[in-house]
Parts: structure tokens; sequence; C-alpha cells
């Protein structure tokens, strides 16, 4: 507020005298005071004290004003005398308060933007002005500079045209007197939080780089505390003080002048990074309120801060409320939708952001091939890839890296790598695409080629790039080639990384060796439920669950807490194992810890409860699922399967089709499972007939695999054997076992031998096939045969591994070899 003058306002209100409070303290300039003088009718110089028998009021607002009224309500409504009420304004070292306008918390008499409309029925009185002499208040703080006023809107456009021209003493000056700006020429004076400033000024100067000063650590820059509350607040939402930045916002708001956007915006990434959603609201009213939602920018960030906040439908009521929308709106609000699992509503966003003739830029197309990756929408991407080309983008690496992602994520890892070799930049996210592409696709050679060829470029990796690869030799077994990478991974430094040594764990336990993982996973310096998962894993996988069991009670002694991964890979070692009381007990673990409602724990316990023979138990816990997924109705039709109850798996076969749940592959093996072990030979020829022909399942060689099973356990070897000999793709070992083991059940010798010899030729190592052809001809009689086969057994070098079953006494289980 830009003033001039200073006046002095004649009442006609009636009482006989005022009230008067001198606080006598000096004040700095930060924490300035409203002091209103009452004088009586006779206008002396200092007015008498207060009589007892009139009440007054004093309030303290902190921290800046201190405001003192008359409570008596007679007084407004007597007009028989007249009281001054003078507005007094002298420098802090006089030893008297100053005052500080402000809005909220001082009042004027003629200003009609603030009274309520009963002021003026109140107060039918007339207002006379007199003007004090200018030579007094020639600065903001009186500063010394006496005999001239300085018009400050003026002054601070002449500042803000050329700050050069002005001292900084912010950083120097060791008295609130001493101004805070000063002219190199004419010498005048600005203080930043004058109290003469016009309202701009505040916004202004938060926006701005205002100018250093050396100290005796170099060069910095500071902002006044007044004008720098933005920076407090930044601190606070950088250190997760979220509730201390939002009651700092809102003292911003009730003062003068309105707080700078960036201070909403620094709130608004604070509750991003915090998720706080609660708090976002309260900043979006705060916006609300300030008549800022109109704000483009504002806007924007809104968008952001809820969809990564989870309220998508918060999101996109901002966004469709917006008046207008940039490329960095339709970037927030297909961000969004991205994030959410939404991607075909986001590229239908993107599409429609076309219609509207916006250029997309190049964040934006990274966003949408992302969501085309995760779509596997290949004619989508390419259609981008073209778009990418015309406007420019194909250069740019982020966006080169993004597209070799999305073409090896559409399992076109050749189109992915001819895009890769002919990137006219690469780093090492680039690399990392590539390498993950082939890893995805089951191409793990390729990306351990892929990472040699990297260190002949002399592409330094990272800690990414060693865990993917470290995934690679996991999925192939790749043992020797893991342990080169951990040497690797020591000598990069890599070896304290969290992610990675539970990916080295991982990648021991996968490839066999339990007890080096162990003892990698024991010497980890810190761990997290990750790393506990990935030992845990390791165990259950190479059939060591009574190892997996024992592992996950030290996890509790630690006080470390398992997550819905953990419980799923117990169960597992529970079903395995047929540990039923250990599973009831891991149940009850679930429930406590709210798991229950989680559709994947709830498929694996509907399992456990199958694989130890509780049909009963395990249908009860499923139809009592919130949420069913195929793989719940699968693990139910699989249990009836593994306990022979046929009927019961093709009568919840019919249910699911019947409540609108379309099968999938795994549903039709655990259908013609159930009717191999039950005999139910033309269901099972139905159900085979029906996948290709009313749902558009191809069989694959599990499934023939399943109709020889079923074949041949209900003797009709010859018809197997037919089967297999017309499958339209090559029979692969377990087909062949399917039949010998039939062969073996019937005493059918000759489709035996024919079988074993098809087995052999696929699995020369497989003990299995010359058990079984053994087996057959010690049945039939034939002792010639069978030392031949036990001959060939040692000639090739194939052993038989012992078999192990399992015992659970008083909750404990034992071993029998």
């Amino acid at each position: 507020m830009a003033m001039t003058t200073t006046t002095s306002t004649t009442l006609i209100i009636g009482g006989e005298l005022g009230l008067c409070f001198n606080p006598n303290n000096n004040d700095d300039r930060r924490h300035g005071s409203l002091f209103f003088l009452f004088l009586s009718a006779d206008r002396s110089s200092s007015p008498p004290p207060p009589p007892p028998h009139h009440r007054s009021l004093l309030l303290l607002c902190p921290p800046r004003l201190i405001i003192i009224r008359p409570t008596n309500e007679d007084a407004l409504s007597s007009p028989s005398a007249s009281l001054t009420c003078t507005t007094a304004l002298l420098p802090p070292s006089r030893g008297r308060p100053r005052m500080d306008v402000t809005r909220k918390e001082a009042l004027w008499i003629n200003n009609n933007r603030f009274n309520p409309h009963w002021v003026r029925a109140r107060l039918p009185v007339k207002l006379q002005f007199q003007q004090r002499k200018p030579s007094a208040f020639s600065t903001p703080r009186g500063s010394g500079h006496v005999g001239r006023l300085v018009r400050m809107e003026q002054v601070w456009q002449e500042f803000f045209s050329d700050p050069s021209q002005w001292w900084d003493n912010r950083l120097t000056k060791k008295s609130p007197k001493h101004p805070d700006f000063k002219h190199r020429g004419t010498l005048e004076s600005l203080w930043v939080d004058g109290w003469l400033n016009p309202p701009w000024v505040k916004e202004k100067m938060a926006s701005m780089t205002l100018g250093h000063t050396k100290s005796g650590d170099g060069l910095r820059s500071r902002v006044p505390d007044s004008f720098c509350n933005g920076d407090k607040l930044s601190k606070l939402c950088e250190e997760g003080r979220l509730k201390e930045a939002l009651h700092m916002l809102k003292l911003m708001v009730q003062q003068t002048t309105e707080p700078p956007i960036h201070s909403y915006v620094c709130l608004l990434k604070g509750c991003s990074r915090r998720k706080a959603l609660a708090e976002g609201k309260q900043v979006h009213a705060l916006i609300v309120q300030s008549v800022l939602d109109s704000n483009i920018f504002l806007a924007n960030t809104l968008v952001h801060m809820y969809s990564k906040c989870g309220s998508l439908l918060h999101a996109h009521k901002v966004f469709s409320n917006m008046p207008q929308h940039n490329v960095y709106s339709w970037t927030a609000i297909i961000s969004a939708y991205a994030d959410s699992g939404e991607v075909e509503e986001a590229v239908n966003l993107f599409q429609k952001m076309q219609e509207t003739g916006l250029a997309p830029d190049k964040v934006l197309f990274v966003v949408v091939l992302k969501a085309c990756a995760s779509l596997a929408g290949l004619e989508q991407g390419r259609q981008l890839h073209s778009e990418i080309i015309k406007r420019g983008f194909q250069s740019d690496v982020v966006v080169g890296s993004t597209l070799v992602n999305m073409y090896a994520k559409c399992g076109c890892t050749q189109d992915a790598r001819e895009l890769f070799d002919n990137m006219s930049e690469r780093n090492v996210v680039s690399w990392n695409a590539m390498i993950v592409g082939y890893a995805q696709n089951g191409l793990g050679k390729e990306a351990l080629a892929l990472y040699e060829q990297m260190k002949q470029e002399g592409m330094q990796p990272n800690n990414v790039t060693f865990v993917l690869l470290l995934k690679a030799c996991a999925s192939l077994a790749a043992l020797e080639q893991g342990k080169q990478l951990h040497s690797e991974i020591i000598k990069k430094g890599f070896q304290s990384d969290l992610v990675v040594c539970s990916t080295l764990v991982d990648m021991y336990a996968k490839c066999g060796c339990t007890e080096d993982a162990r003892e990698l996973f024991d010497n980890m310096s810190e761990r997290n439920v990750v790393s506990w998962n990935a030992m845990i894993v390791g165990y259950v996988q190479n059939g060591l669950g009574k190892e997996a069991l024992a592992l996950y009670e030290q996890m509790k002694q630690e006080g470390m807490q398992p997550n819905n991964v953990t419980f799923v890979l117990l169960l597992k070692a529970c079903a395995n194992l047929a540990a039923l009381e250990q599973g009831k007990q891991l149940h009850s673990e679930i429930i406590k810890r709210g798991f229950q409602s989680d559709v994947v724990v709830g498929n694996t316990l509907v399992d456990m409860y199958a694989k130890c023979g509780c049909t009963e138990d395990a249908r009860e816990l499923f139809d009592n699922m919130s949420e069913r997924d195929v793989v719940s109705w699968n693990a139910m039709i699989a249990g009836y399967a593994q306990n022979g109850l046929g009927k019961e798996a093709l009568a919840l076969f019919e249910q699911m089709q019947g409540e609108g749940t379309k099968p999938d592959e795994v549903t039709y093996i655990s259908v013609l499972s159930a009717c191999a072990h039950s005999g139910l030979v033309d269901q099972g020829r139905y159900v085979f007939d029906s996948m290709c022909k009313n749902h558009g399942v191809t069989p694959t060689k599990k499934h023939y695999a399943c109709m020889g099973d079923l074949l041949g356990r209900a003797g009709c070897l010859a018809d197997a054997e037919l089967f297999i000999n017309k499958m339209p793709i090559q029979p692969h070992s377990v087909v062949w076992m399917t039949l010998l083991g039939a062969a073996r059940n019937h005493g059918h010798v000759e489709i035996g031998r024919r079988a074993f010899d098809h087995v052999v030729k696929l699995e020369p190592k497989n003990a299995a096939p010359y058990v079984l052809l053994s087996n057959i001809y010690a049945a039939a009689g034939m002792k010639d045969e069978l030392a031949k086969v036990r001959n060939e057994m040692k000639e090739a070098g194939v052993k038989k591994v012992p078999g192990c079953s399992w015992i659970e006494v008083d909750n404990q289980l034992h071993a029998l070899l």
C-alpha cells in the first residue's frame, strides 16, 4: 500500500474519554505494533488515565500486533462527546511503538473494502482529516533522511527495474535501523518489510533472484525472514513437517499480501513426496480461497499431487475445471492415469490432446511410450515413433531409450536392437533398456553378451545393470557368469547396495547354491524384507520348505515385519510339505496383520488347504473371498483335481463360466487333470475340443500331456500313442513320460519301450524313464531285459536320486528317506 501522507482523524463518538495503552518497549522491524491513541474532547497532548468503571480489552495477536480498543458498547451510541483517534508512527528508538498496517488486525473507519455494512449505520458521524507534516516520515523506518517523503511505489519500481544500482546491506547491517537497500547515487533507503511497501513488493521479491553479499565463507544470498517465509516453508516440506508448513502457509494467507505462488507449489510437492492427501486437500482449499485456482501452473501441480497421492478422481476434477490447458496440463493428467494403471485411458487422453492441436513435447512422448509398453500396444507405439521422427525428437537419448524399452516389452527385440544400434547417443539407461528387454523375453544369453559389448565400448554399468544381469543369470541358472558378476560388483563397490545384494542372494539360490546364498545373506550389513524374501524363496524353490519356515521364525525374532509376499512364499512351503498345522498358524498371522483381503494371499491359502487334503476348508475360504480372479478359480479347480474330485472340478468350471470369468490356459490344464484323475474320458475330450472351438485357447504342450495322461490312465494306450504322434507340435519329454507311466500301470511292454526311447533321446540324464521301464520288465518277468536296462543306466552314468517323504508330528516336520 503506497502512502504519501499520515492523517489524524477526528471522530464524534460519544463517551467522555478513550483508552490509551503504551507498551513502552522497542519494537524491532519484524514485529510492529498498532497503536490507537484516544484523546479526550479537549484534545490534550496526552490522554488521561482511564477511569475504573470503563472496561478495556487487550488482545495480543502474536507475533505482530497489539490491538487496544474500548469494549463499552454504549460508547458507540452516545454522541455526547468527541474523541480524537490519532495514529502514531514513531521510530522504535524513541521508546514508542509504530503502526504496522495489516488488514485483518487494524481498522479504518473509511475503509469500504473490509468494513461490514452495519458500521456506517452504527457510526453516523462526520470525518475530519488533518494532514501531518511530512518531514517526520521521510522513510519507512525514519532512518535519518528528514525532509523528504519517499513515494514507495515509485522507489520500489526503480529498485526492481535495476537492482544493480542498489547496495544490498542485509548481511552486513548490525541493526534493524539500518536500511536493507541503499541507492548508490541518491542514497535513498528501502526496508524489505517496511509498512509503507506496496502489496506487490512481497510477491515480487519472493520470485526474484536477490542480490549477493560477500561474507567470510564466500558468496551467498539471503532473503529476509518476513519475505522469506517461503524458504522456511520449503525447509519444513523437505523435512516432511507438512503440518507445520501448512500452519505457516495459513498464517501467510492471513497477512496483508497473499503468499507467493511458489509457497503453494512447494507445499503441494511436499504432499506429493509424502503421499499426504489430507494436507494436499487443505492446500487446495487455501488456493480456492485465494482465488488462485484458475492459475494454470498451480492447477498442474494439483493434478500431479492428487495423482501421486492415489486420488485419480480429484486429479481428473481439477483438470476438467481448468479454464485452459497447456501441454504440461495434459502431461500431468496423462501421467496420473498411467501411474494409476489406467494406461488405456492415458493413451486415449493423448489422442484427445492431439485433436486440440497442441504439440506434445518429449516428456509427454516418454510418458505415453511407457503406457504403450505396459499395454503391449505395438501399433500405438509405432505411430508414436513416427510422430517422434516428424517432430525431431528421435535423437534425444531419453526418448530413444524409452523407444527401445517399448519395442522390447512388446516382444520385438530385433526392432529394439536395431533402434539401439542406430542411436547417435547412448547412456547407461539405454544399455539397461536393451538388457532388460533381452532378459524379459527369455534371452539371457543375449543380455550377457550385450554386457560384454558394453564393457568394450567403455560404458560404466550401474547398480541397475548388475541387478538385471543377475536376474538373467538366475533365469539361465548360469552360476559361473553369476560368480563373475559378483566379482565385478565387488570391484565396482556395489557390494553394499541393498538391492544388488538381495538379487545376488536370489541368483545363488535359484542356481541351487543355497549354502552360498545363505552365507551371503548372513553377511549382509543391512537387510530388508526383500532380502529375507529372496532367501525364503530360494529355500522353497529348492524343496527346502523346513528351512524356509525356520528362517521365518528367525525373521520374527529380529523384528523384521513380513509382507504379503512373505506369506505367499511360506504358504507354498507348507503346501509342498503338506504341513497343515503350520499353514493354519500362518493363516492366523495373516488375519492379524490384515492380509486376508489380499487376493494373492487368498489364492495361496486356497491352494495350501487343497494340497493338504482339506478341500472343504479350501472351498469355504474360496466362497468367502471378497475378491476373486481367474487364479482363484484355477486354485480351487486344481485342488479338486489333485484330490480326485473330478465331478466337483467340472461343476466349479461351469460355475466359473456362468459368473463371467473367462478361463485361461491354466484353467484347462486343471480341468483336464481332474478328468484324468477321475477317469472322465468323454468329458475330458469335450473340454479339450471346446477349448479351441469355443474359447479360442490354443493348446500347448501341457494340454497335450494332460490329454495323453487322460487316455493313458483310462487304459486307452493305443489311442494315447496315436494322439501323441498326431500332435501339431513336437512332443516334449513330459508327454512321453505320461505314456510311459501309463504303460507301467497297465503292463504294456511294447508301448512302454517306445515311449522310453523317446524320453531318453530328449533327456539322456534323467533316471526316471530307466526306473519305469525296469518296473515294466520286472512286472512282466523279463529278467534279461531288466538287466540290459540297468546296464544301459550304468553306461549312461545316470543315478537315481533317493526319494524323501515328510510327516508332521506335534507341529514338527520329519523327513523319511
